[in-house]
């Protein structure tokens, strides 16, 4: 008969705990609070990166609006705040993702 101490270390799934359990659990309040999706797109370093920079912009954006709507920020902070998170995806994009020559240029 296992004691006390035994059914203290193991999980509901029966598995072991360890000290990452409250890391894990901050990782999942991170993937709910600010979730990713996968890139189904042409695959290149450049593209992916700036994928993430575009996912993280539109949290930031939907976290804006809400702190806007909830009255914890006003109209013109908001605003300000979103235009300066447009213009470093802009730039992220310039760097990140170079025009391609048409032809005949």
């Amino acid at each position: 008969m296992p004691d006390k101490k035994d059914d203290q270390t193991k999980n509901n799934d029966g598995n072991q705990k360890d000290g990452n359990q409250k890391n894990s659990g901050r990782d999942q309040l991170n993937q709910f609070l600010t979730p990713r999706s996968s890139y189904h797109g042409e695959f290149t370093p450049q593209n992916l990166a700036f994928n993430a920079n575009l996912q993280e912009f539109a949290q930031r954006v939907s976290l804006i609006c809400s702190l806007e709507t909830g009255g914890k920020v006003s109209s013109v902070e908001a605003y300000d705040d979103i235009k300066k998170l447009w213009k470093e995806l802009k730039a992220s994009k310039k760097n990140l993702l170079k025009k391609k020559k048409k032809k005949g240029e």
